[in-house]
């Protein structure tokens, strides 16, 4: 679905324009019909009703783009994420409305899809600009090709314009339409104009001045040639660092457990295992980041309330949503052609369950309680089996019943963090989520039982016939029972005083305690084998 869904809808949607003559030339006549006056979706927000004398009376009105310009992500996209997230089968019809023409898609999601004006992501640089203009008695006006029952919703929060333009259910208010509607409510065609991207250089070629907001220098400079142009322009980091971050490399920390199998199999200091092994990481690094990346477009209004999640590079508007699709598919892509090329058969099946589990996290389990952290417990032993398929190991059934107990702990580890938070806030449940902050000791019983049934396996395992086959001491590997009943109460403990990280893995990998323990542990293993 997300792969027919980047076919029709990346590269900046409905981007029809086209540079056209720059300023002082005459525009070619319009070829395509434009929208009548009585077509287009005119609203006058009651709160623009009343503005200051205007000491500016003589200035021109001034027209503003939404999505991109004084939104810093674009509503096209979300509420199609917020669709796939209520309504994952009905997202399906969203090529058969795309057939009827963008403006059809954009009601269709509208009347499914509420979305919260106060939970959007503004341009505070253009916001300043409005109120400043408002304060002077300037006469502003939405000109969006957003569907009018979002625009509309907007400009009642904002509190700032006195008119809004936006798509109808029959009109899709872009580049030429949105200047045939902004010159029907212009007689004399005096206005200036904020947008940010080629969808506006229509308007900006009539207009007589313009201002660029984020644009890209390609667009400012060609912009500069079709009317005299300012720029309002927010300090960004870099895109390629941005995208990193989207991708939560530090995650890919999970994947070392693919290694597992080899640590603890027969089959360590082998060249040819090992080389596999780090294929299989590789490939469930590129598939997990896909997920991430999932994860992060659905979850955009509720990650916008979260205290930490909302500087996520899309929740934050650092990154446009439609990359967000376009890597999607691109990622998956990677990882599908790694495993193919270089691993066998079984680790592909074993892949394509764990972006399977994935993604029915994402859509119906996520908010469902047990539920979700048995999956989230299943996620991790999918990798260890993972890393077992790449090196044609069988793991042991020691191994997967360690592996069930131990990430079942540290799933509730999460979502009691979780909850902590949420009491912080002063609210009794997360976003997203269905425990309360009452089921808080609930949480922590189950997951310090978890925790401790897993060294309970360990130490049969090491007391077991089967240990002698792969090791030559195993009385060494007595040590690590402690340590881990150590490690699983220490992090319950930081956890109860809510000092744990929203996930447990990033803890580990910063606190100097995990490590340790974790080097006096592997260390442990290869000594036992001599």
């Amino acid at each position: 679905m997300l792969l027919g869904l980047v076919c029709v809808l990346t590269g900046r949607h409905d981007r029809t324009a086209t540079p056209g003559p720059g300023r002082g030339e005459a525009a070619e006549p319009i070829a395509a019909p434009v929208a009548a006056a009585s077509d287009v979706a005119a609203f006058a927000p009651a709160a623009a009703a009343e503005r200051p004398a205007s000491p500016v009376a003589a200035e021109p009105p001034l027209f503003v783009d939404l999505d991109g310009t004084l939104l810093r992500t674009d509503l096209l996209y979300e509420s199609l994420f917020g669709l796939i997230k209520a309504r994952p089968w009905t997202a399906l019809l969203v090529p058969v409305w795309l057939a009827g023409g963008k403006a059809r898609l954009k009601a269709e999601l509208a009347r499914r899809v509420d979305i919260d004006p106060a939970g959007l992501v503004y341009n505070q640089a253009v916001l300043e600009r409005l109120q400043a203009e408002r304060e002077r008695g300037r006469r502003l006006v939405l000109a969006t090709a957003a569907h009018h029952r979002y625009a509309d919703a907007i400009a009642r929060h904002l509190g700032l314009f006195d008119q809004v333009l936006a798509s109808s259910d029959a009109v899709n208010l872009k580049s030429e339409r949105k200047l045939a509607a902004i010159r029907a409510q212009v007689p004399s065609g005096v206005f200036d104009y904020i947008g940010n991207d080629e969808a506006d250089y229509a308007v900006w070629r009539a207009a007589r001045r313009g201002i660029a907001a984020d644009a890209s220098a390609a667009v400012v400079r060609h912009a500069a040639t079709l009317c005299p142009m300012e720029t309002i322009a927010t300090p960004r980091r870099p895109r390629l660092l941005l995208i990193l971050r989207a991708l939560r490399l530090h995650q890919w920390l999970k994947n070392l457990l693919v290694f597992v199998p080899l640590l603890a199999g027969p089959k360590l200091g082998e060249i040819g295992p090992a080389l596999q092994a780090a294929a299989a990481f590789l490939a469930f690094g590129l598939c997990a980041s896909s997920i991430y990346v999932l994860n992060d477009l659905l979850d955009l209004p509720a990650d916008r309330r979260h205290p930490r999640k909302r500087r996520r590079p899309f929740a934050a508007g650092d990154l446009p949503l439609d990359l967000g699709l376009s890597l999607i598919p691109g990622l998956l892509l990677a990882s599908l052609v790694l495993s193919v090329l270089t691993l066998p058969p079984l680790f592909l099946a074993a892949l394509a369950t764990y972006a399977a589990s994935s993604l029915f996290y994402n859509l119906f389990a996520k908010n469902r309680v047990i539920w979700d952290v048995m999956l989230l417990a299943g996620l991790y032993s999918l990798r260890v089996l993972g890393g077992a398929t790449a090196t044609a190991i069988v793991p042991s059934f020691w191994l997967l019943a360690f592996s069930m107990f131990l990430f079942l702990s540290l799933a509730m580890v999460k979502r009691y963090s979780e909850m902590d938070s949420m009491v912080k806030l002063g609210l009794g449940q997360a976003e997203g989520r269905g425990y309360l902050t009452a089921d808080m000791p609930v949480l922590q019983s189950i997951g310090v039982s978890a925790g401790f049934l897993s060294v309970l396996v360990m130490a049969l395992y090491i007391n077991s016939p089967e240990v002698g086959r792969i090791y030559d001491q195993p009385q060494a590997l007595w040590i690590i029972c402690p340590l881990l009943l150590f490690w699983i109460g220490r992090v319950w403990l930081q956890t109860h005083r809510g000092l744990m990280h929203d996930d447990p893995v990033v803890f580990a990998a910063r606190d100097k305690w995990s490590l340790a323990i974790g080097l006096v542990c592997a260390v442990v293993l290869v000594f036992g084998r001599t």
